[in-house]
């Protein structure tokens, strides 16, 4: 008999606590234990474990709320009315509140006509009880660690024997073991919890204004706390009405990866703002990889979308390609040069431009939206690219939850996506080619003028008038003339103004006999901000102001 305790209950510790879910964990124990041991289980929980938090200490004389969590039963005892799973446990005056209060197991070998209230949880349960055959019960607490997490009760009834101080002994080593695997899932929730939102807490918590894009950005936790930390996005607002849509992935999980995916988030946040192109932005944030301590490498996606001429400038480090879904919902893969993950030290990293139609979304993500344990990476990025083709675009959110892959997502993923749109006016942007000579100020001026009265924004017209000449002048001085001069009215009026020059100009303290050199002190007076950033061709300098409301007329 002894012998067969033992192997019972050596099998109890490979069928019980096969996962870290602690509501599955429960139910296994339940199950477990019917028939074998009784023929009805149940198991209540304190509130505070099922949150996470810690138990109640054994000597706590602490009044404690349970819910119930599992309950197991053979047929002949299916009608019976426990304590609904997931409601608070009614146990006042109840045999399993010793359980509770006193830390002490609970036997009643014989219900007598007076025990069954004591049992049940209702007047109505008790008479299912006694109408059903129940006539033994039993109840141990359910301690870990010096910690009482909970109760379970079980029930005998029909031919089945009385529970007896042996059965007793065997339930209170079932429950100690149990208790444990209880413990651990409880651990592995609350530090699940704990990484998910600080890995959230270094996410966006709202979007920036986008020009000519509706974006929207999805991130879902994995299944197991090891894969937390990686994954982040970002959406950066740009001068000119331009956006920078990012997407990364670091190559390893844990609490290493999301500081390391902190650290990169914050070093791409801050070079996109600084409006640099995505290819060279990527290159120094590879040299920033590398210099973290921990020797990390990242995938990383950088997106700039340009509302004025519906383009999207692209550059990719070993991340997954994007996909662009026309307007009748067919998806394709975009072909970008995937360069090297960042951390490796190889580079340069290449850009391409893609067209982007009314109607389009391009589509960001990680790998943990399709990656699954079967497939190679290509039919598993072909399966994604078919599924979206399958969708109504304006569900695509649900992969996030869902996966592509055989079974269910098990890694943390991000979506992001961008929806072409027409900026809220067709003249919202206005972009003008100025001629190369000692007219183009002039031109400017006359052009950003009328464009501001037509918008109502009159209030505007002497500064902008006086800073777009500042801004032609020193691209005729030292940028071998303008190019094209660019209004953008959004949140704020900007004004761009592009030449063929390669240094970018900067603040300098003009001495008493210098002609010039106030211009930019000038700007950085009057304007909101301003700055500048290299082109393929050049550069760009931009100045914003604020639209108030006596600026318009």
């Amino acid at each position: 008999m002894l012998r067969d305790h033992l192997a019972w209950l050596n099998e109890a510790s490979s069928r019980i606590g096969t996962t870290l879910d602690l509501e599955r964990t429960a139910q296994e124990l339940v199950e477990f234990t019917v028939p074998r041991l009784a023929d009805g289980a149940a198991i209540d929980l304190l509130e505070s474990v099922l949150r996470g938090e810690e138990g109640a200490p054994v000597n706590s004389t602490q009044p404690t709320v349970t819910r119930a969590i599992a309950v197991a039963a053979v047929d002949a005892l299916a009608n019976l009315e426990p304590d609904p799973v997931g409601e608070i446990s009614d146990y006042q005056e109840r045999a399993v509140d010793r359980c509770l209060t006193e830390r002490e197991p609970v036997l009643i070998a014989r219900l007598g006509a007076d025990d069954y209230i004591r049992v049940a949880a209702t007047p109505r349960a008790a008479a299912l009880l006694r109408d059903a055959g129940v006539h033994s019960y039993l109840a141990v607490p359910l301690v870990s660690r010096g910690v009482l997490l909970g109760a379970a009760d079980f029930v005998r009834s029909g031919s089945t024997p009385p529970f007896t101080d042996t059965d007793l002994a065997l339930a209170m080593q079932l429950a100690s073991r149990a208790a444990v695997f209880l413990d651990n899932a409880r651990l592995y929730g609350q530090e699940r919890e704990r990484l998910v939102a600080l890995q959230r807490s270094m996410l966006p918590r709202a979007m920036p204004s986008t020009p000519g894009l509706d974006v929207a950005a999805h991130y879902a936790p994995p299944t197991e706390t090891s894969g937390v930390g990686g994954d982040w996005y970002d959406v950066v607002a740009l001068p000119g009405g331009r956006s920078a849509l990012i997407v990364g992935d670091v190559m390893n999980h844990g609490l290493s990866a999301a500081a390391t995916m902190g650290r990169l988030r914050t070093v791409a946040r801050t070079l996109m703002a600084l409006d640099i192109a995505p290819e060279r932005a990527l290159a120094r944030m590879d040299l920033a990889a590398r210099d973290l301590d921990d020797d990390q490498v990242a995938t990383c996606l950088c997106a700039v979308y340009d509302p004025a001429t519906r383009e999207y400038t692209l550059a990719s480090a070993g991340h997954p390609p994007p996909l662009l879904v026309d307007a009748a919902g067919r998806a394709t893969h975009v072909d970008v040069p995937p360069g090297a993950p960042l951390g490796t030290g190889v580079i340069p990293y290449t850009s391409v431009r893609l067209p982007a139609p009314a109607g389009s979304r391009l589509v960001l993500y990680t790998d943990g939206l399709f990656k699954n344990r079967t497939d190679d990476v290509d039919t598993q990025l072909e399966k994604l690219r078919d599924t979206v083709s399958r969708m109504d675009p304006t569900l695509l959110s649900t992969l996030v939850s869902s996966g592509t892959g055989p079974g269910t997502r098990f890694d943390e993923a991000v979506l992001l996506m961008a929806t072409g749109r027409p900026v809220s006016g067709a003249a919202d942007i206005v972009v003008w080619e100025l001629p190369p000579d000692a007219r183009a100020a002039s031109v400017a001026r006359r052009l950003v003028r009328e464009q501001l009265d037509r918008w109502n924004l009159g209030g505007l017209v002497d500064t902008t008038e006086l800073v777009v000449s500042e801004l032609v002048g020193n691209a005729l001085r030292y940028g071998g003339g303008p190019g094209q001069l660019r209004l953008l009215r959004h949140d704020r009026v900007t004004v761009e103004v592009t030449d063929t020059g390669a240094d970018l100009p900067h603040i300098q303290p003009p001495t008493l006999s210098d002609e010039g050199g106030r211009g930019l002190q000038l700007i950085n007076m009057l304007c909101r901000r301003w700055g500048s950033c290299r082109t393929p061709t050049g550069k760009l300098v931009w100045a914003e102001q604020d639209i108030t409301v006596s600026a318009a007329d």
